[in-house]
This record gives structure tokens, sequence and C-alpha cells, in this order.
């Protein structure tokens, strides 16, 4: 699951060079931390937030297939 967030992140940055997801499970919950360039952080949030909602509902697919529960957070490098 780690793959296929930093291929729909990298898509969207204008650095896709400094994305870095870092993955961590405990427990059947899967916390995703995707570490991002700050002139990028509007972008992959949208507008009120849509696009990062986007992204989680899209990425809760394979999370519900391993029965597993998924959480992804944003941060600046």
């Amino acid at each position: 699951m780690k793959d296929i967030l930093q291929y729909i992140i990298k898509a969207i940055v204008d650095n896709p060079d400094k994305v870095d997801v870092a993955e961590d499970e405990n427990e059947g919950v899967l916390n995703l931390n995707v570490t991002l360039a700050k002139e990028d952080m509007g972008k992959v949030i949208g507008k009120n937030g849509k696009v990062i909602k986007s992204i989680r509902n899209v990425m809760k697919i394979p999370a519900i297939k391993e029965n597993k529960k998924i959480f992804i957070n944003l941060s600046e490098a």
C-alpha cells in the first residue's frame, strides 16, 4: 500500500523527489506518514481538504481487502 500512495502523491506534486512515505503497522492499524516539500502541501491537501480526503478514500479500498484500518498523515520536509 505504501507504493500505491507514493505513486499517487508523486503524480500530484511538483517535487516528486522530495516525497517520502513511511509505513508503520500495529495490530491491524496501518499508519502511513507522508513527508513532502512545503510548497507541495497545498496541492496534496486541496481546497477544503478535498484532495487528501479523496486519496484517503481510495487508499481505504486495499486496506479493507486486507482487513486493516489505515491512517494517512502529512508532514513538511
